[in-house]
């Protein structure tokens, strides 16, 4: 792998893994379309980090807000909204690993995420309308000022138990756990769930970043427990086939770099406009896919 491979594949995972487009569904169609073969076991954890380093960064501070204070709401809240990803990655992990290769379902999977999306900006305008009609206000309206911490505060925080409870969390964990399919976006399946409960969209795009930490993490230990097992080739291993320091250093790198920059993006995006314009293109994308694998197989 060269260099400007690691760089490109390092964009993909960087931008993928926070716009609602399915990070997964990207690589498998990259890898249909322009033969780009799917990156060895330690490149891809290696590039899994650079996307939590970008999280963390991006939100250092709500994370030093809990480390400060393990045993409060939010962490109970972030601890039900993983379980069931990780349930359902362990469950059906053969099936997911065949449809990551072959890539059968992406076209359904691409739908899947547009429908996902659709759904949620239409239940948060009917839930908006609710609350209007019902208090002269939406919910959460104290918080709409884009609350600067997790922490609950005196002036009602974004993750109190008003804000956001333990139904709320698993709802938004099993849209998680639906992500586990390729190209079903796992930031968009999150936000949909959240947003669909009618949750202010500030705490529904940062309660959603926060929840890909664990899952990166386990995502990325998982990996290194393969490599240290001997199930995967180790560094000198793939040096020796063409992935060089360099170039893993340099994908890891521009993903956390990509991905800083891509969550950011998002978060104002999910806080000032809507998501319908990536309800869009993961449709097209979908339909596309199917027509290719149906008809054309150009690609597929």
């Amino acid at each position: 792998m060269s260099i400007f491979e690691a760089i490109f594949l390092g964009v993909v995972q960087g931008l993928t893994e926070f716009l609602p487009v399915s990070s997964s569904g990207h690589l498998i169609l990259f890898r249909q379309v322009f033969g780009v073969e799917y990156p060895p076991l330690l490149f891809d954890t290696m590039v899994h980090v650079g996307t939590l380093v970008a999280v963390v960064a991006a939100l250092w501070k709500d994370i030093l807000a809990i480390l400060k204070k393990i045993v409060q709401p939010i962490t109970l809240y972030l601890i039900i909204g993983t379980i069931p990803a990780v349930v359902a990655a362990l469950v059906f992990r053969g099936w997911l690993e065949a449809a990551f290769e072959t890539g059968n379902y992406l076209g359904f999977a691409f739908l899947g995420t547009s429908a996902l999306l659709v759904t949620a900006e239409l239940m948060s305008k009917r839930a908006a309308m609710r609350a209007a009609q019902i208090s002269g206000s939406r919910r959460n309206l104290e918080e709409t000022a884009q609350p600067s911490s997790l922490l609950p505060s005196r002036a009602g925080a974004p993750y109190s138990p008003r804000a956001l409870n333990w139904l709320d969390a698993l709802i938004i964990g099993l849209c998680q756990a639906i992500a586990v399919i390729p190209g079903i976006s796992r930031s968009g399946a999150t936000l949909s769930g959240a947003l669909s409960r009618g949750l202010n969209r500030d705490v529904a795009a940062r309660f959603s970043f926060m929840l890909s930490i664990p899952i990166i993490l386990a995502a990325a230990l998982f990996q290194l427990m393969e490599l240290a097992s001997g199930g995967a080739p180790t560094a000198a291993e793939a040096a020796a086939g063409g992935i060089g320091p360099l170039a893993i250093a340099a994908g890891t790198i521009v993903a956390a770099i990509v991905g800083f920059f891509a969550m950011r993006v998002m978060l104002k995006i999910v806080r000032e406009k809507s998501l319908w314009g990536f309800a869009i293109y993961t449709g097209i994308l979908g339909v596309w896919v199917l027509i290719d694998q149906f008809l054309l197989n150009i690609a597929f």
